[in-house]
């Protein structure tokens, strides 16, 4: 009992001290948190890192645009048969084969497998017949979360399994109309390489950067306000001071509530009040070269350039021959990885139809230079071959003879050209814009080089 009545009295002091102090309002303010929560608890695991890769593609929309320009980047596929007779069929199937969600063509199948192979280092597909057997009717996409490997005894054994309606994993069936492609595997592993494994970290930190940035811009533009009362020594006033300070503090939220609805209240106070803005003199971090840092290596990992990602940190806007090499070949790599599954679509449509299964797939070309360059580049190389032919010839100065493409016979056969012509040359000659024109002008003068040289010879 007595120490239940020490505690009481103790308690009875700290409760009196703080009623006749003259008392001070603290407020607490949690730090907060970006929505993608996911991105701070995440563990690594064999299936568990699906919902992760999804969050980070939304959280970090530069990551979502590069990941959908390889994909476009890496073009459209084209078939060849043996047999002329099946190349017709096969090119309808191709154009025209239904693949879920209203769509049409393998080109969309593929964007959707390619798409899921970058994004979770996997992809899975199902060859569809019809009820008949003889018939392609549909080419769809999976969901890698709900399928599953188990390799066999050999290394080039291996089967795929799902869960049923009672959650247990079993052999899915028909086996031979499944489609399964790992990205990047690795070695002992059945499973591919999402290209973004090695962004979680990263993306954490950028996101709490976002966040700090978020909250900073929101506390800069809802300013706080700090409203402190100086009693005086006198003991009139040290005795009103708890009743000065409640008075103040409503004068002083009516007044703010005021604000806030478009009314002007003006706030007066009797005695020493002090107002200040809380934190109006810290500064607000530069998060420039930090954001730029982070995002440098997710545009290292995904290997494409800045520029067409909208970022312009480099002086110029022109891919490098280096850059576009190293692009094609990445992209080349991808395209090795979706030959099998193309194959495998189309060699199952010819053998339903009774013809030879055997199939060559051919990509659209790559061409990631600059147009004009390429061209102005060709022209160049008319010129220096008309110039060899020259001194080889000695029909005439070499000067003249190449007909150099600003040089006395450019300026001949333009003064000779019509003028809408001239007109349409000198343009682009002066703006210098409009690089297809540019392109297409400097292949033209190529083409006539290459004419005239026929025609000498």
């Amino acid at each position: 009992m007595r120490q239940g009545e020490g505690r009481e009295e103790s308690m009875g002091i700290f409760a009196r001290k703080r009623e006749n102090g003259a008392g001070a309002a603290v407020q607490l303010r949690e730090g907060g948190r970006h929505p993608f929560g996911v991105l701070d608890g995440y563990v690594p695991l064999s299936q568990g890192e699906m919902e992760l890769y999804r969050s980070i593609r939304e959280a970090v929309p530069i990551v979502d645009a590069a990941l959908r320009k390889l994909v476009r980047l890496a073009g459209g596929v084209k078939v060849s048969c043996r047999e002329s007779a099946a190349q017709e069929g096969l090119d309808w199937f191709l154009q025209h084969v239904n693949t879920g969600r209203g769509q049409r063509g393998i080109q969309s199948f593929l964007d959707g497998y390619l798409d899921s192979m970058l994004t979770f280092g996997r992809a899975v597909g199902e060859i569809v017949p019809d009820r008949r057997g003889r018939e392609i009717a549909a080419v769809l996409c999976g969901n890698p979360a709900d399928v599953e490997i188990r390799e066999g005894e050999s290394p080039l054994e291996f089967t795929l399994w799902g869960r049923d309606g009672d959650g247990q994993l079993r052999e899915l069936p028909r086996q031979e109309l499944l489609l399964f492609t790992p990205f990047q595997p690795e070695v002992g592993s059945p499973y591919g390489v999402s290209l973004l494994r090695s962004m979680p970290f990263l993306t954490g930190i950028l996101l709490n950067i976002y966040q700090a940035m978020g909250m900073n811009w929101e506390r800069m533009g809802n300013v706080r306000f700090a409203v402190v009362y100086k009693p005086g020594d006198a003991p009139l006033e040290q005795s009103m001071a708890q009743e000065r300070s409640r008075q103040i503090a409503r004068e002083w939220s009516a007044a703010m509530e005021a604000g806030r609805d478009g009314r002007v209240r003006d706030f007066v106070a009797v005695g020493d009040v002090d107002i200040k803005v809380i934190g109006a003199d810290n500064q607000v971090l530069d998060s420039e070269v930090p954001v730029r840092q982070i995002l440098e290596q997710f545009v290292a990992r995904t290997g494409i350039p800045p520029f067409l990602l909208g970022l312009s940190w480099s002086s110029t806007e022109r891919m490098s021959t280096q850059q576009a090499d190293m692009m094609t070949s990445e992209l080349t790599a991808i395209r090795r990885g979706l030959e099998p599954v193309v194959e495998r679509i189309c060699e199952l449509w010819l053998a339903l139809h009774g013809f030879d299964r055997r199939v060559t797939v051919d990509w659209e070309d790559i061409n990631l230079q600059d147009l004009v360059e390429e061209a102005r580049a060709e022209l160049y190389r008319e010129q220096a071959e008309e110039l060899r032919l020259a001194r080889e010839t000695r029909s005439g100065p070499p000067g003249k003879c190449g007909a150099l493409f600003w040089g006395e016979e450019t300026q001949r056969k333009e003064r000779a050209a019509p003028q809408a012509a001239r007109r349409g040359f000198w343009s682009v000659r002066r703006r210098g814009r409009g690089g297809p024109r540019r392109a297409e002008l400097y292949r033209e003068q190529a083409e006539e080089l290459r004419l005239a040289r026929a025609e000498r010879a």
